[in-house]
């Protein structure tokens, strides 16, 4: 695999900005309004200016994507789309031959809008092409499991993809085997102990020790530069969260070394990915990424993220509830059901692992709600009920039905009925490259304030905010805005890249095609 920097897509004609073989810099003047109320309880707003430098290093090199829960769904579809994609490898269906692609996935099928042309012309570049960015073909994948499955066998047990393209990849993927995963039986649902027949033995303290160990190992013998962690498992309840136990860094390594029954397996993942500097990204809504985890990831300036994936339902809740808001249209009741039939779906069938996800669903339209004091009187929510039920019939081909209803004009009502059907997996592997695409770039991108370039750079929070966009709770650091209205998420990405070029937010005015 080829780590060599690309020629970039566009040059910047600015003398703010340079590129050099390692790297691009660029001076950036960011606006934004503070506002505050003064004693009178008045509204004053000031609009500020703050300048940046930012510098990203061009060159991602080898990177390792390393899946917990690597031989479910999500992490077979994941290990059989890049490797059809990699291989250019074609399958026949009933409806023809069918090409391997990246739909879904942000940074491989989107485009970003530079500007205009004099002539009106707007000009778009790949998502991809505005930095340098890792490709998924040149991912190196391994992971860990509670199944002993190798990964052909999995990918057939997931039954997800056609069978054509199932046999194709058995030769790449027979020999991938994933290694023994940590299993605490009360964090998951009992029906999933069948599965779990490739476990790590030991204490807590030794199933972290073995976690580190096997990443240490994972990047040696692969030649890496970096790895990125993925949580793609079955949803674990709640842990509590506890003074004493992991409220604070040291609290939390304490408490895994005492052996502390609420600790989760995801927490201990997390905590190995920390002390061994490498990004830990959260895909299922349980609260992994508890206090302790956030100081211990700050400490050593390591970069976490989470929570569980943003698809389908949870993707078209964030974009209608904002439309209808922004519309002046009053949403006073929300009602989503689901049903589902694979492993997941069996997890969530479990009360406790279906309250994690319950909730991970049912928070993304409160920062909407609650931007609209006209609509909305404050503490008021629309009605909001989340059914999940576990069909096997329907395997990963999931059913979501939604309704909205809205307040309208002189007491009427106005009732939006959404009927979804979506291969949850396929939906869902795009998203977890996405996260790891973002999260390794920003690894490469560091900053300093002001115009003394010679100061000391900084890397962006530990708390990787920036991936809102992918994931439908979205952790934030302490003090930040939860931003879930979908069309704000994508921007704060957008415009970050455009910073680091040196190029201004998209503002949609186009005053130079409306003045004289």
């Amino acid at each position: 695999m080829d780590a060599t920097v690309p020629k970039p897509a566009f040059f910047v004609d600015s003398p703010h900005v340079k590129v050099t073989e390692t790297e691009i810099n660029s001076r950036y003047v960011y606006e934004h309004t503070s506002v505050r109320r003064d004693e009178n309880g008045n509204i004053i707003v000031k609009p500020e200016e703050q300048v940046y430098h930012f510098k990203t290093l061009r060159n991602h090199g080898r990177v390792g994507l390393l899946l917990v829960g690597w031989g479910g769904n999500n992490g077979t579809t994941l290990t059989a789309g890049v490797l059809a994609n990699r291989h250019g490898i074609t399958w026949e269906t009933k409806t023809g031959t069918m090409k391997p692609n990246f739909y879904g996935s942000l940074t491989q099928c989107s485009t970003i809008r530079l500007g205009n042309t004099d002539e009106g012309e707007e000009i778009h570049v790949p998502f991809n092409k505005v930095l340098p960015m890792v490709h998924p073909n040149d991912l190196v994948i391994g992971g860990w499991d509670i199944s002993g499955l190798d990964m052909a066998s999995a990918l057939r047990r997931a039954q997800v993809v056609d069978i054509d393209l199932q046999k194709k990849l058995y030769p790449l993927m027979k020999d991938m085997v994933p290694m023994p995963s940590i299993y605490y039986p009360d964090f998951i649902a009992a029906n999933q102990a069948d599965r779990a027949d490739n476990v790590m033995k030991g204490t807590k303290q030794d199933n972290l020790e073995q976690a580190r160990a096997d990443i240490r190992n994972f990047k040696q013998k692969n030649n890496l530069d970096k790895v990125v962690i993925l949580w793609t498992a079955t949803t674990e309840r709640f842990a509590e969260l506890r003074p004493g136990l992991n409220d604070t860094a040291d609290n939390l390594l304490a408490a895994i070394k005492r052996g502390e029954d609420e600790i989760s397996p995801s927490t201990i993942f997390a905590t190995a990915a920390i002390l061994e500097g490498v990004t830990y990204i959260n895909g299922s809504p349980q609260n992994t990424l508890v206090p302790g985890v956030i100081e211990l990831a700050n400490r050593h300036q390591t970069f976490v993220g989470g929570d569980d994936f943003k698809t389908g339902q949870t993707k078209m809740k964030s974009v209608l509830t904002e439309f209808l808001v922004n519309a002046g249209l009053k949403v006073s009741s929300i009602v989503s059901y689901n049903h589902l039939g694979n492993n997941d779906g069996k997890n969530l069938s479990a009360p406790q692992q279906f309250r994690s996800k319950e909730i991970s669903k049912s928070n993304v339209v409160d920062d909407m709600v609650d931007a609209n004091k006209i609509l909305y009187s404050p503490g008021e929510h629309p009605d909001h009920c989340v059914v999940i039920k576990y069909v096997p019939y329907v395997g990963d081909s999931k059913r979501a039905m939604d309704e909205y209803t809205s307040q309208i004009f002189l007491g009427g009502h106005n009732t939006i009925a959404l009927h979804n059907t979506c291969e949850d997996s396929l939906l869902a592997a795009p998203i977890m490259l996405d996260l790891v695409v973002l999260s390794e770039l920003m690894t490469r991108i560091s900053y300093v304030k002001g115009d003394n370039q010679a100061g000391e750079y900084h890397k962006f929070d530990s708390v990787l905010s920036v991936l809102s966009y992918l994931l439908k709770a979205p952790v934030v650091p302490k003090g930040t805005p939860v931003i879930n209205a979908l069309s704000k998420q994508r921007e704060c990405i957008v415009n970050i890249l455009r910073a680091c070029v040196g190029l201004c937010p998209e503002n949609n005015m186009l005053l130079e095609h409306k003045t004289h």
